[in-house]
């Protein structure tokens, strides 16, 4: 088959590689759609030791099931393969299961590619009218969704403001499902403009270039954070606005560490999550959610072809991609 191999520090070829051969319990699919994801981006500029050279990267991925019994039926794929029996897998927390394994992290090669395997229970079926460019964006826009279910239990309700720092596909996909969710008022801040004229041209929420002056307290503060990018200084800005009492939910993994306001959030007590993924049940029900319109039309990621994927990386490097996401198609 052919895949777009990540063979060293910003290089990427397109490659003829053997067909993966399924493992018990999997099934192998076609792959018909691979979202191009910043955790693809990092491996691309050489920082995860998790993802060496050479490897398919891609874990966001729609397709048809192509062996087996359920052969051609159409699919989304819940790229986290967990052992099921852990205790945090029994707690209907596998995301957190210390097993898990995610496509395009060895030993499972990723999505940018004519195939892959997975096991048959990570696959949620797909109606026909759902285009496969759609339907892998459930691997993203799951990240938000779950983000915000844990939200809404730490506020012990619906958020009435919320502000989301960074537009790409997590945040863009968070301020879904917060509108989702029956959320207030969201305030979505996204620095490069060129992006956020793209978000301007799709979405209702209110549009910024950067967030409100530090040190906004009272009744206009945000209830509730989502730091979709994950650099100290979205840290510091989350745990600076965010109203007394209320939750900051961390999605973004841009650096480690630093930039947390901690004499504030301890004082104020602010709670602070991070999360990581999607649990099954999320992706699901993101999947779902996607399927029957209540995150809009989900149609405004940027297509491209595998064989351009190299130039896509760039493209997305430089800032001069407008779309929330680049989605590449075999």
């Amino acid at each position: 088959m052919k895949a777009l191999v990540y063979t060293g520090a910003r290089r990427l070829e397109m490659r003829e590689v053997p067909d993966p051969v399924p493992g018990k319990g999997e099934v192998l699919i076609r792959v018909e759609a691979s979202g191009i994801c910043g955790s693809d981006i990092h491996a691309w500029l050489g920082h995860d030791e998790r993802r060496p050279a050479p490897l398919i990267l891609g874990h966001e991925v729609a397709g048809t099931i192509a062996s087996g019994p359920l052969k051609g039926t159409r699919v989304t794929v819940n790229p986290l393969a967990t052992c099921g029996h852990c205790p945090s897998c029994l707690a209907g927390r596998d995301n957190l299961c210390p097993d898990r394994q995610i496509i395009s992290m060895p030993p499972r090669e990723g999505g940018f590619a004519e195939y892959i395997t997975s096991p048959e229970r990570n696959l949620v079926p797909i109606p026909d009218s759902l285009p496969a460019s759609t339907a892998c964006l459930a691997e993203p826009l799951a990240c938000g969704w779950h983000g915000m279910r844990l939200a809404g239990h730490a506020l012990a309700g619906v958020a009435e403001r919320v502000l989301i720092l960074g537009g790409g596909a997590i945040g863009f996909g968070a301020a879904l499902a917060a509108k989702a969710a029956g959320c207030g008022e969201i305030t979505l801040v996204e620095p490069n403009p060129i992006r956020r004229a793209r978000l301007a041209g799709i979405s209702d929420f209110r549009l910024a270039a950067e967030a409100p002056a530090t040190g906004a307290q009272g009744a206009a503060s945000p209830d509730l954070v989502i730091d979709a990018v994950g650099f100290a200084a979205t840290r510091q800005t989350a745990s600076d606005l965010v109203r007394p009492g209320g939750v900051i939910v961390h999605i973004g993994l841009g650096a480690a560490v630093d930039g947390l306001n901690i004499r504030r959030m301890t004082l104020q007590e602010i709670t602070f999550i991070g999360t990581y993924t999607y649990t099954s049940a999320d992706f699901t029900d993101c999947a779902l959610a996607i399927a029957d319109g209540r995150l809009g039309p989900c149609d405004w990621a940027e297509m491209r072809r595998l064989d351009q994927g190299a130039a896509a990386f760039d493209d997305i490097i430089t800032n001069r991609i407008a779309a929330p996401k680049v989605v590449l198609l075999p």
